[in-house]
């Protein structure tokens, strides 16, 4: 599900008259989803039972306080540590300034002092690791205050934008971002050769000139590509391997019945501690009112990274919440990271890892744009359009 950030960056996407915030236009074509929940397993008590429950993600200190998720004292910790991070303003330090906030510097402190300030239980640090934050693992902890903060407070912020929820999904599928950009740049004088492989690089003087394709050359000064097209034309030395990625779509017929009962959509999320796994397991579903399926059928699909010999049954926790499947295609991929310093103007991307909310997939395009151009993506002051 994409993000507020995520929508937000996608300004190619038919900008409007009076529109300051691109996200804006693309978010109409685009639907709430219900929520995100997290996996947590409690242990008993006397008027509760333990195990494995999912529960939903509680954004702000509000919502903190009326969660299952925690129990009273719990609530109150974990009302008092949102609050704290409501008052950081990243407006308010000047480059090179320390950001402290409240005696705390977050430049040098570590998150996990955080955690013990405000004695937050595991089972919290999860969740907000995990399911607020969206890091994939548990190395967030040691690192410096700030990255979490910062991840924390824009989840707080997207909350309420274009609904309760601070995921939108857009209608038709994922593929209406690249089509909605492609629409634009054709706008803008791009061209577009689609269904079609590259046989070969062409270099002049060390640096990308073009590529080829069968009889046609394309030139460029910069080639931007995703690993798949330097693997086919031999330059394997530009990619590093990191691992493989097992992704799961599953054809249902029934809403996933441990989430709520109207729920039309759900992220679900399934933190490694709690499964005891090295990384998190991803579950998303989407149905009819994003257009992707027929009246009475739901897509759900799981991801995860590939951990042992045996991938799919790493899945067969997250099948369980699903319930039972009328049809599922599964697939595994390498994942692969860039391995070049882009000297000789050939920037590639990462693959696509298994998370459902493209965190990290918006991360890696922000950070090629700030490699290529030299400047980080300004998305507050846009461009009016040339006809205002």
């Amino acid at each position: 599900c994409v993000r507020v950030r995520v929508s937000i960056f996608f300004f190619f996407s038919s900008r409007r008259r009076h529109t300051r915030c691109s996200g804006v236009s693309w978010a109409r074509r685009c639907v709430q989803e219900t929520g995100t929940y997290v996996l947590q397993v409690k242990e008993g008590g006397i008027f509760s039972k333990g195990g494995p429950q999912l529960f939903k993600v509680p954004g702000n200190s509000s919502e903190a306080l009326k969660s299952d998720l925690m129990g009273l004292f719990e609530k109150r910790r974990c009302k008092n540590f949102f609050q704290f991070v409501a008052k950081y303003d990243p407006a308010a330090y000047k480059p090179g300034q320390p950001r402290i906030l409240e005696g705390v510097d977050l430049d040098k402190t570590p998150f996990m002092d955080i955690i013990k300030k405000y004695e937050l239980e595991p089972n919290t640090v999860d969740f907000v690791g995990h399911a607020v934050a969206l890091f994939t693992t548990d190395d967030f902890l040691p690192r410096p205050a700030i990255e979490t903060i910062e991840k924390i407070k824009l989840y707080m912020d997207s909350i309420g934008r274009y609904g309760d929820s601070p995921f939108i999904y857009p209608l038709y599928g994922l593929g209406g971002i690249p089509e909605g950009f492609s629409r634009l740049c054709a706008i803008y004088g791009g061209t577009f050769i689609l269904n079609q492989d590259i046989d070969e690089v062409l270099f002049e003087n060390g640096q990308v000139c073009g590529v080829r394709s069968g009889d046609q050359v394309a030139k460029c000064k910069t080639l931007i590509c995703s690993p798949s097209y330097v693997l086919n034309t031999g330059h394997t030395n530009k990619v590093k391997q990191i691992g493989q990625a097992i992704r799961c779509i599953c054809i249902v017929d029934h809403k996933i019945s441990a989430v709520h009962k109207e729920a039309e959509s759900v992220q679900i999320i399934l933190p490694q501690r709690q499964t005891g796994r090295k990384s998190d397991i991803y579950i998303m579903m989407v149905s009819q009112i994003h257009q992707v399926t027929k009246q009475g059928f739901y897509l759900a699909i799981i991801s995860a990274t590939v951990e042992t010999d045996n991938p799919e049954k790493e899945l067969d926790f997250a099948l369980s919440i699903i319930g039972p499947v009328k049809e599922k295609f599964i697939k595994i991929s390498p994942m692969y990271k860039s391995n070049t310093n882009s000297s000789d103007n050939i920037f590639v991307t990462n693959s696509l890892d298994p998370t459902s909310h493209f965190e990290g997939a918006t991360e890696n395009v922000l950070s090629l744009y700030k490699q290529i151009t030299g400047n980080d993506l300004d998305l507050v002051n846009l461009p009016e359009d040339e006809n205002e």
